[in-house]
C-alpha cells in the first residue's frame, strides 16, 4: 500500500487537490511523515550494526528480486497510463518475498532499489513529489523490519516448515499493518475529519492482502525450490495488475473530474437503486437539489479557475455532511443533488433530511476559500430544495422534480435557505412552528 498512489473515489479524494507538497501539509502531518521517516532510519541503522555480514547467496536473491520486480514494473507501466493513481502498489510481492527470506539490512536495501525504480519510471513522470515518495517508501522499510522481528520471536522447533507457516501467517497481517496504519494515519491527518474506516476500506485492503498472500508463496517456492521459477510469477501478477484497473476505470466514469462526486448519469442510477433498497426495507428516501447564489458572479470576478476551487470546497462540505452509504453528485454547473437513504417515514421532511440541509447551507455559509489565483474566497451561500418519498413520490424522477420545485421557491424567496415542496400538516392542537424558523412548503 503507498500513500503516492490513490484510487479515485465517487464521493472524495485522498489528497487535497493537486499534488500535495510537504509544506501545505498541517503541521501534525509534516510532524507525522519526519518522524515516521527517522524511525526508518533509525531501524535501518541498528539492523545494519546487528545484522552479520551477508553471504553471496543472500546478495543473488536479493538481486534476482530487484530485477523480477523492476521487470514487474516495466510490464505494469501500461497501466499506469490508464489510471493515472493508485492505491495498492503490488510490487509488495517481492518486498514481502525479501522481508521473509533475507535479514533485515539486505531486504531493505531490495525496497530502496525497487522503490527508486518506481520512482524514475512511474513516479516521477507522473509528476508526484520526491517526499511523497519518499514517505511511501518509509512505510514498506519500516514493514520489512517489522517482518524481521515477527522472525526473531518466533521460535525455532523440531518442525521447521511449521515454524516457516507460522512467520509467514504471522508476518503477513504485521507487514500490512504497520503499511496500512502508516498510510492510513498520514491520509487522516491530511484530511482533519475523515474517518478511519472509510479510508481503509477505500485503500482497496482486500487487494493489498492478497498481494502480500502471493508474495508469501513466492517466498516459500524460493525457500523450498529453485530460486529461479520466481520468474513464472511476473506473467501472471503482470495481468492481474491489469484487471484490477477495471474498477477504478468504473469510478473514473462515474465520476465528475471537476469535483470528484457522482456524475449525473452515475448518480441518477445509483439514486434508483437506494430507492429500492429504501422501498424493500420500508424506510424512507430523500433528495436534496442545491445550487450555489450567484455563482456566475464568482467566475466573473475572479475567474473559472478560482470557480473550480469553490465548486470542490462545496463538494468536500456535501461529503463531510452526509453519512458513507448516501450519495452526492454534480449536476453540472453549480448544482449539486444529494440523495438520503434509510430515514424513518415519520421523521424525513421535519426530521433527518432538513437538518442535513441545513448543515450543508451553515457549512457552505461558513467556506473560506484558498484559491490559487484569486486569494480567498467567502461569503458564498446555497439554496436547497428538499423531497422526501413517500410524500413527493417513489421514483427518482417525481422526487427530483419536487425538489426543483422547493428550490425554486428557496430561490425566489431570497436565496440561502433551504425549502420543502410541501410541508407536512401541524399535529392537531398544535402550532405550526417549522424548526430553525424558516419558512417552510409554499
Amino acid at each position: 500500500m503507498t500513500s503516492h498512489q490513490a484510487v479515485p473515489h465517487a464521493r472524495r479524494r485522498w489528497w487535497p487537490s493537486g499534488r500535495w507538497t510537504l509544506r501545505e501539509l498541517p503541521a501534525g502531518a509534516v510532524v507525522f511523515v519526519l518522524a515516521a521517516e527517522a524511525v526508518a532510519v533509525g531501524a535501518v541503522v541498528a539492523g545494519v550494526l546487528a545484522a552479520p555480514v551477508p553471504d553471496g547467496a543472500d546478495l543473488l536473491l536479493a538481486a534476482l528480486l530487484t530485477v523480477v520486480a523492476g521487470a514487474h514494473t516495466e510490464l505494469s507501466r501500461n497501466a499506469e497510463r490508464i489510471a493515472e493513481t493508485r492505491f495498492v502498489n503490488m510490487t509488495s510481492v517481492w518486498t514481502f518475498s525479501a522481508a521473509l527470506l533475507l535479514p533485515a539490512p539486505v531486504a531493505t536495501a531490495v525496497v530502496l532499489a525497487v522503490y527508486t525504480h518506481l520512482f524514475l519510471r512511474v513516479s516521477h513522470p507522473a509528476g508526484t513529489p520526491v517526499h511523497r515518495h519518499l514517505f511511501s517508501t518509509t512505510t514498506v522499510v519500516l514493514a520489512v523490519h517489522a517482518v524481521a522481528v515477527v522472525s526473531l520471536l518466533v521460535p525455532a522447533g523440531p518442525a521447521t516448515s511449521v515454524r516457516e507457516a507460522v512467520v509467514v501467517l504471522v508476518a503477513l497481517p504485521v507487514y500490512a499493518c504497520v503499511n496500512t496504519l502508516l498510510v492510513v494515519s498520514v491520509l487522516r491527518l491530511t484530511r482533519p475529519g475523515s474517518r478511519f474506516l472509510p479510508l481503509l476500506l477505500g485503500g482497496e485492503i482486500l487487494l493489498e492482502l492478497a498481494t502480500l498472500s502471493l508474495g508469501g508463496l513466492v517466498a516459500v517456492i524460493i525457500a523450498h525450490t529453485s530460486p529461479w521459477l520466481v520468474l513464472l510469477a511476473v506473467l501472471p501478477l503482470a495481468v492481474l495488475e491489469q484487471t484490477t484497473l477495471v474498477r477504478q476505470l468504473e469510478t473514473q466514469v462515474d465520476t465528475d473530474a471537476k469535483t470528484g462526486l457522482l456524475n449525473p448519469a452515475a448518480w441518477r442510477w445509483r439514486g434508483r437503486r437506494l430507492l429500492e433498497r429504501c422501498r424493500r426495507t420500508d424506510r424512507a428516501a430523500a433528495v436534496l437539489i442545491l445550487d450555489l447564489d450567484h455563482f456566475k458572479g464568482v467566475n466573473d470576478r475572479y475567474g473559472h479557475l478560482a470557480g473550480d476551487d469553490v465548486l470542490q470546497a462545496v463538494a468536500g462540505v456535501l461529503t463531510a455532511e452526509i453519512r458513507d452509504h448516501d450519495l452526492a453528485g454534480r449536476f453540472g454547473g453549480e448544482e449539486f443533488v444529494v440523495a438520503l437513504g434509510g430515514l424513518r417515514p415519520d421523521d424525513v421532511v421535519f426530521g433527518r433530511a432538513r437538518e442535513v440541509a441545513e448543515r450543508i447551507r451553515r457549512s457552505v455559509a461558513a467556506l473560506d476559500v484558498p484559491t490559487s489565483t484569486a486569494g480567498r474566497i467567502s461569503g458564498l451561500s446555497v439554496s436547497v430544495g428538499v423531497a422526501a418519498s413517500p410524500d413527493h413520490g417513489d421514483d427518482l424522477d417525481t422526487l427530483l422534480a419536487a425538489a426543483d420545485a422547493a428550490l425554486y421557491e428557496a430561490k425566489h424567496a431570497g436565496r440561502n435557505q433551504v425549502r420543502v415542496r410541501h410541508s407536512e400538516p401541524a399535529p392537531q392542537g398544535e402550532p405550526a412552528a417549522p424548526p430553525f424558523g424558516l419558512s417552510c412548503g409554499t
